[in-house]
């Protein structure tokens, strides 16, 4: 609970206007209710915002933790909530989604022409038979189609698998093998940077591989010549013109804990973890959280900056806007191509209203200063936030003062692919402190604990837990329920283990610190150790590797890998960059270290585990500590 007394610290308060007019409740009074009476407090919520096919007989199942189930019984779909009931309104004709290409193309969705192609597309897919609980995976660009496909999916109740169009031909490969895929949705290429990814040259590459792929669908966006196996692949736009995809079938009628959708996540072993999300339980978490944090009203232009191939596009680029009935923009490109104000470009032509981005983006865009920012009229912004690691006070306060001209509170919120929506997060009237999340989402049980699971004392570090669920939380690691359970809630029973350390101080406000276990945040986004390190090791020239995060301005850790090369293979310049690129093409350009290294040996402990504190420390010529446990 935040504290009665003055908050200590550096203090932004909200603009009196825009508390008044909040559309979210008190949030003293809610957090205290939900505390009270959690699961009555969300079923109320969930009768309320959300339609039903059939009601369920309890809202929380928790005879078997931690598998809990929410809304047990209940009938519904999320497509249903997000497109079908506001086909019955006047948001019928109300731009749904808003998209920009890199090149400046655009187009714009209503709702019922998103329905239309969402309909058609289902059809599609049912006729390449796709059925409930297939999954399907889908590897594209920024593009409307992406919507439509993840969109598609959950009305005939299959399940989406939507790998990040930057990854490559091994991350791509596992994740088909994983999820056993029978339909795999992509495009001949991405525009980014004024280039073209190759993402169906890639596809192809990892379906060599991937014997469970009957059907590959593709959409033209670059318009290159590709590769098209006959019998296996077909043409978007072909099959969208066919009298099947002229029928509208209805939208399935699903259980509650029907699976929506898989989305990997880097975890401390090289195999990436599928966290599996359910029809009822994300659909109200990820819904109430937007409508009370960003607080969402009829007339805003949303603008979530992310990929819809990470959590934050799946929560807040595509399920949660529409589930609002918002206008959604998507932008396909990179924020400085062609010049720098490209994306105070788009909020001027767009009149964004509510801007949500990464800290990297957000620093990376200050490098060039005020004055790019200073020749676009923004004062259509209401709200700004921040998501994917802490944002450090300076980029904070540049983003307030410079983007939101000192009149927009920043949202700084903290959560997870488990989590699936926000959990640490202002609302629009909590006063601010630069750096800090602040307090946890209504009803959010959040600590900081010590290694016997105690709770900490004000601004001591700690692992940083949840304590009671959420709906929105993942249900589980698809096809591996033993890993869920050791991952998450083997540490410390009853309580979710986050992986993140953090800290609260007097007034209980959170400051999230970084990742506990071996994984590495580049610009807000979660990658191995383990899975790094193979790649490296995968080249015939290295022995050993060994990978950790180094501080960096921009993307806030950049990766180090140090390498034991194969006898006889003579460590080179050229060698460096060979590894760089052979690590780009295994797991993809957002894994490439930043810096090689080759050593003879690396510190290990008596057991053969890898003492990466050392070669942090070495990296950045700070004090090794005690290496009295180092194998000789």
């Amino acid at each position: 609970m935040v504290s009665t007394k003055p908050l200590t610290g550096e203090v932004y308060y909200p603009p009196e206007h825009l508390v008044r007019h909040a559309n979210h409740p008190d949030y003293e009074a809610i957090h205290q209710a939900m505390l009270t009476d959690l699961a009555g407090e969300w079923g109320r919520i969930a009768r309320e915002e959300f339609e039903w096919f059939a009601p369920w007989q309890k809202t929380l199942d928790d005879s078997n933790p931690p598998f809990y189930q929410w809304f047990v019984g209940g009938r519904v779909n999320i497509v249903h909530n997000a497109l079908d009931r506001h086909l019955n309104t006047w948001r019928r004709n109300k731009v749904a989604l808003l998209w920009e290409g890199e090149n400046y193309d655009q187009r714009s969705l209503t709702y019922h022409q998103l329905h239309r192609e969402v309909c058609r597309f289902a059809s599609v897919l049912r006729a390449m038979g796709v059925n409930k609980g297939d999954r399907v995976t889908i590897y594209m660009g920024r593009i409307p189609e992406i919507v439509v496909a993840m969109l598609a999916c959950a009305k005939i109740g299959a399940v989406h698998s939507v790998v990040y169009g930057g990854f490559s031909v091994e991350a791509l490969h596992g994740r088909i093998e994983d999820s056993q895929s029978k339909v795999a949705i992509t495009a001949d290429g991405a525009w980014l940077r004024g280039k073209i990814v190759p993402l169906k040259d890639i596809m192809d590459e990892a379906l060599q591989r991937s014997p469970t792929v009957q059907t590959v669908i593709v959409v033209r966006r670059t318009g290159q010549e590709v590769h098209m196996e006959p019998g296996r692949d077909l043409w978007y736009h072909d099959l969208m013109r066919l009298p099947i995809a002229e029928t509208c079938i209805p939208t399935e009628e699903l259980d509650a804990e029907h699976p929506l959708f898989l989305l990997y996540t880097s975890g401390t072993t090289g195999k990436p973890k599928a966290i599996l999300h359910t029809h009822g339980g994300y659909m109200v978490g990820v819904a109430t959280t937007l409508k009370w944090v960003f607080d969402l009203k009829d007339d805003d232009t949303w603008w979530c900056t992310a990929d819809p191939g990470w959590i934050t596009g799946h929560s807040y680029i595509v399920y949660g806007p529409l589930l609002l009935g918002a206008t959604t923009l998507m932008y396909e490109g990179a924020p400085n191509h062609p010049f720098p104000d490209r994306w105070w470009d788009i909020v001027e032509r767009h009149g964004v209203t509510v801007l949500y981005t990464a800290p990297t983006a957000i620093r990376g865009l200050m490098r060039f200063g005020d004055a790019w920012p200073n020749r676009h009229d923004l004062s259509s912004l209401r709200l700004l936030g921040s998501v994917g690691e802490p944002i450090n006070p300076e980029a904070w306060k540049w983003y307030h003062r410079v983007i939101g001209k000192g009149r927009c509170p920043i949202m700084d919120t903290w959560w997870q692919t488990e989590t699936g929506n926000f959990m640490i997060t202002p609302l629009p009237g909590t006063p601010l402190k630069p750096g800090s999340a602040t307090l946890p989402f209504p009803g959010v049980q959040a600590d900081v604990v010590d290694e016997e699971g105690r709770s900490v004392g004000p601004n001591e570090e700690g692992y940083l837990v949840i304590k009671s669920p959420w709906p929105a939380m993942l249900r589980t690691i698809y096809g591996d329920p033993d890993r869920y359970v050791q991952q998450y809630w083997s540490r410390f029973p009853g309580m979710y283990l986050t992986g993140d350390s953090a800290r609260k101080d007097e007034d209980g406000y959170f400051w999230i610190i970084g990742r506990v276990d071996d994984v590495i945040k580049v610009s807000g986004y979660r990658l191995g150790t383990a899975e790094i390190e193979s790649a490296l090791v995968s080249h015939p020239a290295v022995a050993e590797a060994a990978v950790i995060g180094v501080p960096d301005e921009v993307r806030g850790s950049a990766i180090y890998a140090y390498c034991i090369l194969v006898q006889g293979v003579e460590p080179t310049p050229r060698l460096v960059e060979t590894l760089r690129e052979h690590v780009a093409h295994e797991v993809g350009p957002i894994a490439k270290p930043a810096h090689i290294e080759f050593v003879t040996s690396l510190p290990k402990t008596r057991s053969g585990k890898i003492m990466r504190r050392v070669l942090k420390a070495r990296a950045l010529g700070m004090d090794e500590g005690d290496l009295s446990t180092l194998e000789e």
